[in-house]
């Protein structure tokens, strides 16, 4: 008899199983090592793989196609999916997703209700936080800390920020003519 579960993503129960180190659910589509943590309230479905010493926790979600390895920690109820990928010593936590193409690496760092789409790339020791959206084909490196608040309507006046080498910059949107 196979084992089934429904991990509310709209294609109802699927085989899975509970992985050998953490308890949490994977489906049989996945590749996840015995050496990665999945804990007993994540979940890894659909094409998603976890390699290494990679560690999802928390009610975090990692599907689609996405890649999760090395010593790179997934938790809290982030989400990582698309064709993403977070790697090294990366953090991503809170209620943060990372998608579509982005990679995560380094030690950086996405948290908070932040967004991480696209080509992006976030790698070295950035910090990225707040309700911040970090989209197209953005690179953030270095010691580079990202924040403050975006939304999706553009005539809002929230600011976004970034603080590179000791110095704040505010972000400011110039339209060509």
């Amino acid at each position: 008899m196979t084992t089934t579960f429904d991990f509310n993503d709209g294609n109802g129960p699927v085989p899975a199983h509970k992985h050998f180190n953490g308890g949490g659910w994977i489906a049989n589509t996945t590749t996840v090592v015995d050496t990665a943590y999945v804990g007993p309230d994540a979940r890894v479905y659909d094409n998603a793989e976890v390699y290494a010493n990679a560690m999802i926790y928390g009610e975090a979600k990692v599907h689609g196609n996405a890649i999760v390895y090395d010593n790179a920690m997934i938790y809290g109820k982030a989400n990582v999916h698309g064709n993403a990928m977070v790697y090294g010593k990366a953090r991503v936590y809170g209620n943060a997703w990372v998608y579509g193409k982005a990679r995560v690496s380094g030690k950086a760092r996405v948290s908070g209700n932040t967004m991480v789409s696209g080509n992006t790339m976030v790698f070295g020791n950035t910090m990225v936080f707040g309700n911040t959206m970090v989209f197209g084909n953005a690179i953030a490196y270095a010691k580079a800390m990202i924040y403050g608040k975006a939304t999706e309507k553009p005539d809002t006046n929230e600011d976004i920020f970034i603080k590179m080498n000791g110095k704040r910059y505010k972000l400011v949107e110039v339209e060509k003519s």
